[in-house]
Parts: structure tokens; C-alpha cells; sequence
């Protein structure tokens, strides 16, 4: 029921009820039972959430079947210690007063610790299956995704609560405040996403318009690095960004390492990226590998360059995030047999900062790949002054799975957090224009060469309450769900030593 909710499918409302199982299934249990029922429910999750894990690492890993699946069961296994602990901690807090609202802030300081620890993994949090309800989302640039997880946890343990819970409905002066409690808070969620997305329509602040152009090249990752290619690649980019012309955008994006080559030691085909730039006279932000060298150590990164109309080079962005085992080797040390799936380079190292490329009446914050589910990195770049937010990815590593879908979900709100623009170029797609309230303007077909165009108004905005402040929701509700914790553990130990020898 977790996974139908999440794209591509569209039973995203079963999100709604999804967990009542789950939480019928913990009545009376033990605390080793009540873990052992979590670890199953996380199993069945992300086994079927992140199946391709085993296409990307068995198609372009080059690992056996076997190993590719045993890789997926280790990090199924990692994620599904938090709705084990969830499980486990229901029953050990023994939640009476408020237990709608504490249940909840439960699930969110889970997923807020999933998204810190080891790196971080804030891959398809609850919040995200509602990506396409925009009334709903708005809340987002309050309480980023977080958010909308707590309102889908309320209705879950409610409804769970009004069906099986009869305590629940004996106790009916908190009963009725958690009733209206919830009724307002839908009410007042459902009320401001109407004004926002409504507000936005009829906007008359300072606007400035800008021409957006994104190139999906559908490169075959299979020869995507391949030198021999690599003439081919630029001719048709030059072939498919000329086709926008006509248009006449002011900025023209291309995907994460759309040229598969050392861009910055200007060879024949670095001199041909120039030309384009300066011959559709527009600003153009395009992905390639890069490297620096300190002492006899060479140091790479995946950056994405900033060409202004005139063919300067005019800035850059390093990759400040990286996917473990995809650009770089965790404990390498100890996992020697264990090869990155970027056969570019060597391994990559991250960016020394976070900062918006400087246009011209232009600040565009870069996220590249799979920057963009980690909220506070769109935050910080939005903070900087970024005006519009670029997704530049490379898709093409997950094949026809549901992977691109569920990627395309979590950018649409980062642009709601922020109350910025989105672009999305992917080398395969799904490549998208995302407007400041989430809406999917235009959006690119998987596995196809596609030019996307859009005209966006860009109003002079206040940084929301999201972009100030960050996740002080999540962490609230995290710090709340600590302090309960160890008021239960203290009260525990006085209740054993209060009893008689």
C-alpha cells in the first residue's frame, strides 16, 4: 500500500490509509514483535520501492544478479530500521494523551534522522506521493515535506484510531479536541494552498520575463563515455539547441555531463561548446567533468559551467553532494572489490561551496542530480539570492523504471519550499519547467530527444518562511519526541526502583 502510493502510479490517496494495517497489526504486541513487524513492513517498502538499484548496478555496475540484489537488500534492510523503530517505540512510549499528533511527530523525527544520517537518504519521504495536489503542497513552503508526512500520519492513526481504538473514543474530552484539532488543521492546510495557488495567478509585483530553453539530448549511457562519441554528442547538441533559435531564450540548459569530456582543456570539441554559446547568443549552463590537480594527486568533480552569451566562461558549480557508490566509494579501504558506476573519472570530491551562478539580472541556484531531494541545498542556494533553481541529471542510469518518476516528484517541491522556478534538464528524462507553486508547466517524455521551451515571469519575492527558517518543523517535532522519550526511560527506572525487594 506505501509503494502504490508513490509515483508512477496514481493511487497516490491510499497513502491516506496505508499505514492502518501496520498499526492494527501492534495492538498487544511486544516490543521485540512490535521491531520484528516494522523490519517487515520497511521489507516489503523498499524492496518494491527501489527495486531498480539492481538495473542500475546490474546493467551499468557490470555486478551479477545476485550481488545487485544482495546491495538492495542491505540498503532495504538500513531503511527499514526506521518504521522498526517507529513500531518498536509505539509500543514502548505507550502513547495516552494526544496520541494522534504524538504518533506523528514520531514518523517525521524518523524521516528527519533518515534524511541526516550516513549522508542522508531523503529518498520518497510520505510527503512526496502528493506532489500533484497543489492546494495540498503549499504548506510545503511553511513546513517543507515534513509537513505534509505529519498530516498523512494524522489521518492514518485517526482513522485506525475512530475504527479499532475503543479507549481512543472512551476518552471523549480528548477525543473531541483531536477531532477539531484535525478538521482545523485540514481545513486551514486546504484553505492557504487555495490562496497561494490562487494569489500566484493574479501577482502584479516587479516582474522580469525570461525565455527558457532545456535540450534532452537521450544519450545511451551505454556510450555515453565512450571517446568515439563524443563528436557525435556535441554535433547533435549543437543541432538540437539551434532548433530553439527561433525562440530566442535568454538561457539554454543542458543536462548533468552532457559533455562526456574534460571541458576546461579547451580541445576541439570544448571549442565547439563555445561557439554554440556564442552563436544562439543566449546564456548557457551545461554538465561536465572536471578536475584539479594538487601535488602529484588529481582531484575530480562534477560541475556544471555557466557560458555567457559572448562564449566566456563566466562560472561554475561543483557538485557538492554525492551518490555513494555512484561518484564515490564510501570506506574505500575496506571495500576494495566495490567500482563506482561513473567511469569518467576517478573518484569525485565535493564542491567547496554552495552558490548561485551570477547571470546577468539572473542568480540560478544549480542542483545537480540528486542534490535535489535534499531540501536544504535548494534552501541555501535560494538564501544566496538564487532567483530560479536548475536541475541538471542524468537519469538514464535507471532505465524504464519508476525511478525517474519518483525524482521528478521530489523536485517539484523544492520549487515550493522556496517559492522559486524550477528547470529540470535530464540527459533522458523526465526534463520539466516547475513553476514557483509546483505546477509541471511542460515535462519531456522518458528516452526521447526533446527541446522544451517556456516563457517565465519571475516576480521580485520574499524568501518564504521555509527558506528562513528550514526544517525548525521537523526538528521541533524531533526534539518533542526525544524529551518524551527520556521522561518515559526515567519514569521507568524510578517505578523499578519503587518496587519491593
Amino acid at each position: 500500500m506505501l509503494t502504490v502510493s508513490f509515483p508512477p502510479g496514481k493511487l497516490d490517496w491510499i497513502v491516506w490509509f496505508a499505514l492502518i494495517p501496520l498499526l492494527k497489526n501492534l495492538e498487544n504486541e511486544s516490543y521485540s514483535n512490535a521491531f520484528t513487524l516494522g523490519l517487515i513492513t520497511g521489507l516489503a517498502h523498499y524492496l518494491t520501492l527501489i527495486y531498480w538499484i539492481v538495473v542500475v548496478l546490474e546493467t551499468y555496475g557490470g555486478l551479477h544478479f545476485l550481488l545487485s540484489f544482495g546491495v538492495l537488500l542491505l540498503l532495504s534492510l538500513y531503511l527499514s530500521l526506521y518504521p522498526a523503530l517507529f513500531s518498536f517505540l509505539i509500543c514502548y512510549v505507550k502513547i495516552t494523551r494526544f496520541r494522534v499528533f504524538m504518533t506523528a511527530s514520531l514518523w517525521v523525527s524518523l524521516e528527519y534522522i533518515r534524511a541526516k544520517a550516513l549522508t542522508g537518504f531523503p529518498w520518497c519521504l510520505l510527503g512526496y506521493t502528493q506532489y500533484k495536489h497543489l492546494n495540498l503542497i503549499q504548506i510545503a513552503d511553511l513546513v517543507g515535506v515534513y509537513g505534509l508526512s505529519f498530516l498523512i500520519v494524522v489521518f492514518n492513526v485517526f482513522i485506525f484510531s475512530l475504527l479499532f481504538d475503543r479507549q481512543f473514543r472512551g476518552h471523549k474530552k480528548m477525543y473531541k479536541w483531536e477531532v477539531l484539532i484535525i478538521l482545523l488543521m485540514a481545513f486551514l492546510t486546504l484553505a492557504y494552498g487555495h490562496h497561494r495557488v490562487s494569489a500566484s495567478g493574479g501577482d502584479h509585483r516587479k516582474q522580469k520575463s525570461i525565455k527558457l530553453s532545456i535540450i534532452q539530448g537521450n544519450i545511451d549511457q551505454s556510450i555515453k563515455w565512450n571517446p568515439a562519441y563524443q563528436g557525435k554528442t556535441i554535433n547533435l547538441y549543437q543541432k538540437l539547441t539551434r532548433t530553439t533559435y527561433r525562440f530566442k531564450p535568454h538561457l539554454i540548459v543542458w543536462p548533468e555531463t552532457s559533455v562526456p569530456f574534460f571541458f576546461q582543456n579547451r580541445t576541439r570539441f570544448s571549442n565547439k561548446v563555445f561557439e554554440i554559446s556564442k552563436e544562439s547568443g543566449a546564456h548557457l549552463i551545461f554538465g561536465s567533468p572536471a578536475y584539479r590537480r594538487e601535488n602529484s594527486k588529481t582531484i575530480y568533480y562534477n560541475r556544471a559551467y555557466h557560458l555567457s552569451p559572448n562564449g566566456e566562461l563566466t562560472g561554475y558549480y561543483d557538485k557538492v553532494h554525492l551518490v555513494p557508490f555512484g561518484e564515490y566509494v564510501p570506506l574505500k579501504k575496506f571495500l576494495p572489490f566495490v567500482h563506482r558506476l561513473v567511469p569518467a573519472a576517478g573518484d569525485f570530491a565535493s564542491g567547496k561551496e554552495i552558490a548561485p551562478l551570477k547571470l546577468p539580472h539572473l542568480s540560478a541556484g544549480v542542483l545537480i542530480c540528486f542534490e535535489v531531494i535534499f531540501p536544504e541545498l535548494a534552501r541555501t542556494h535560494t538564501k544566496k539570492g538564487a532567483e530560479i533553481l536548475v536541475n541538471m541529471t542524468n537519469d538514464a542510469w535507471f532505465g524504464m523504471t519508476s525511478a525517474p518518476y519518483q525524482h521528478l516528484s521530489m523536485a517539484v517541491f523544492r520549487a515550493v519550499e522556496n517559492g522559486r522556478p524550477l528547470i529540470r534538464a535530464a540527459n533522458t528524462g523526465f526534463s520539466a519547467f516547475i513553476s514557483p507553486r509546483g505546477k509541471i508547466i511542460n515535462q519531456s517524455s522518458l528516452f526521447r530527444k526533446e527541446i522544451l521551451n517556456h516563457e517565465e515571469s519571475l516576480v521580485d519575492a520574499p524568501l518564504s518562511f521555509y527558506t528562513r527558517h528550514g526544517d525548525i518543523f521537523a526538528f521541533a517535532m524531533l526534539f518533542i519526541n526525544l524529551i518524551n522519550i527520556f521522561y518515559i526511560l526515567c519514569y521507568h527506572k524510578i517505578l523499578i526502583r519503587m518496587k519491593p525487594t
